[in-house]
């Protein structure tokens, strides 16, 4: 009889037990997998939702894109939010399979997307990525040494160059360059191509084992000016007029710029350079209301974004279509030629 009563309270603590621990498992898994500070996945009933694709928290996409989505879900109509992203490769592929409304990316990457080319090769033309608005620029930055003799792009024959990391946007926009100089385009001019993203290539500098380098990044970039710190011996190439003509001829994507002088220490000329546009980016099957709702807001708010970030200063309305590589979505349309940007 004692044994029978020892069995049942065995079994009486066992049940209390598993409905205890059911309720701490589930209380886990709710906390591991719903943020209750979070924006919910459905918005409330005459809003929209739609997320933005940027780039590391540590980068200017994200602060920029947190920025941009505060305006936009400051009116009302659009709960937006950003999101963390891995750069323009990446983001363009998520917008292709619809896994996000809006992202971040270079024009150069979306040229190089629809004409499916270069990175892009493999799986073909991506046919359904549509441009929302261009926002600022992001210049190709060639780093040469002062004893390199390099005076013209051509002086790079039979010298060491970084050329960027293997199918990055950077070699990508390195290839155009040299097919518009005539260079070839396998490096086969050159003494030695490093293929290095700019980190590797600044330890190149650092080390005197190179001539020349290049980095697609907004000035001032933090590489170059410890650079240009450290090393009196680096310095920028400018580029003559006549050549960002052609380039831009040639590779649409680009667009003629200028570092200003005392933007790093010891470069004391003005800097021309050719430079690539960040874009935003949207897939074809997005609500035309919800684009023209999204760039309504935006360009309403830009103060907003300007005070949150050095580059939002930077995007204006008058210059949302330039260097655009992809065909403008059909909200996108709609709200330039109410704003006179579009015949």
């Amino acid at each position: 009889m004692k044994k029978s009563n020892l069995y049942v309270g065995i079994f009486i603590v066992l049940a209390l037990l598993s409905i205890v621990g059911y309720k701490f498992y589930t209380g886990d898994l709710k906390c591991r997998f719903c943020d209750k500070t979070s924006t919910p996945a459905v918005a409330p009933v005459g809003e929209s939702y739609m997320s933005i694709a940027t780039g590391g928290t540590a980068g200017t996409y994200y602060a920029v894109g947190g920025a941009l989505a505060a305006a936009v879900t400051k009116e009302g109509k659009i709960k937006c939010t950003a999101e963390t992203g891995n750069a323009s490769v990446a983001n363009t592929n998520l917008i292709a399979t619809k896994g996000i409304e809006i992202a971040f990316v270079q024009n150069d990457i979306t040229y190089w997307a629809v004409k499916g080319q270069h990175m892009f090769a493999e799986g073909g033309p991506l046919k359904n990525v549509r441009a929302v608005a261009s926002l600022y620029p992001e210049h190709l930055q060639m780093v040469i040494t002062k004893e390199s003799g390099i005076k013209e792009f051509t002086d790079l024959v039979g010298k060491r160059v970084g050329v960027g990391a293997p199918g990055s946007g950077t070699e990508g926009d390195v290839q155009a360059l040299f097919d518009v100089a005539k260079l070839d385009k396998s490096y086969k001019d050159l003494k030695k191509a490093d293929f290095l993203d700019f980190a590797g290539v600044t330890d190149r500098f650092k080390d005197e084992q190179i001539d020349a380098g290049f980095v697609v990044a907004g000035y001032p970039t933090t590489a170059i000016m410890d650079l240009t710190t450290t090393k009196k011996n680096v310095t920028l190439f400018s580029f003559d007029d006549a050549f960002l003509k052609k380039l831009n001829e040639q590779y649409p994507f680009f667009v003629a710029s200028t570092i200003p002088a005392n933007t790093y220490e010891g470069i004391t000329n003005d800097v021309k350079t050719p430079a690539v546009m960040a874009i935003l980016i949207t897939h074809a099957d997005v609500s035309d209301d919800d684009i023209y709702n999204f760039l309504t807001a935006m360009y309403k708010n830009l103060d907003d974004v300007g005070a949150a970030h050095a580059k939002g200063k930077e995007i204006t309305l008058e210059g949302a279509l330039d260097g655009l590589t992809a065909p403008l979505h059909p909200g996108a349309i709609k709200f330039y030629k109410e704003k006179g940007l579009l015949k």
